[in-house]
């Protein structure tokens, strides 16, 4: 039997097997119940065509852990031009930060 997790995973986007959920110009990116989730922030963004396309994006990868001091909770910022290289960097680092955590 599946879990509720597991379930609501399955009606959300993902990318390379992890949820995507995204609130204006922030884009949260893993599961909630793994140790590190990505928070990826559009800073800014140029037209293309008809189209805006994100930009600048601000990466941060960040502790789900209840119990971390809250100036802790951030354990790694970058920043890269365009959301594929913000996202491919993303799932570079939550893949080493879950892997260290186990």
């Amino acid at each position: 039997m599946k879990s509720l997790a597991e379930a609501k995973d399955k009606a959300l986007l993902t990318y390379k097997d992890r949820p995507l959920v995204r609130k204006g110009n922030t884009l949260y990116y893993g599961h909630m119940y793994d140790p590190y989730v990505a928070m990826l922030t559009i800073n800014s963004s140029k037209p293309f065509e008809d189209l805006e396309i994100a930009d600048k994006v601000t990466i941060q990868i960040m502790s789900t852990d209840p119990s971390t001091n809250p100036a802790d909770i951030v354990v790694k910022r970058g920043e890269k031009k365009g959301l594929y290289q913000a996202m491919d960097i993303a799932s570079i680092w939550l893949d080493r930060y879950i892997k260290q955590a186990k």
